[in-house]
């Protein structure tokens, strides 16, 4: 399992790695992100234990949902690693080691198809679902 880094000391959220994927996921939500899904890869992968994949109409609304992941993820001192595709938003990519957040427009979703290649990943229940 990996644990999320910070990359700024002092005191963070004891959250699990499971907890802070929904939170990502709420956070998309909020920002009006469509087809929000987490899925569990700790049993099939060693590259990282969650991903939360999401869509964006535009690119104005993915950057919209990339903005409010980071916000709601920062309040409790989680910082990307790596911050990827920000440059062309139709597919950015946040990396927080133990969870990889995929914000992408409808198109790249649907071409790439993430939750076919990862098919045997248990999917994560966000709650109201």
């Amino acid at each position: 399992m990996h644990a999320l880094p910070s990359n700024l000391p002092g005191p963070r959220s004891t959250a699990s790695d499971e907890a802070i994927a929904v939170r990502a996921a709420r956070a998309a939500l909020d920002r009006r992100a469509s087809d929000v899904v987490i899925l569990d890869l700790r049993e099939i992968t060693l590259i990282t234990d969650f991903f939360v994949i999401c869509c964006g109409t535009s690119e104005v609304r993915i950057r919209a949902i990339v903005e409010g992941i980071r916000e709601t993820l920062e309040a409790e001192r989680w910082h990307p690693l790596s911050v990827e595709g920000l440059a062309r938003a139709g597919w950015v990519l946040l990396d927080y080691g133990g969870l990889v957040v995929h914000v992408m427009a409808p198109a790249e979703r649907e071409y790439y198809d993430l939750e076919r290649l990862w098919g045997d990943a248990r999917r994560v229940p966000l709650e109201g679902e």
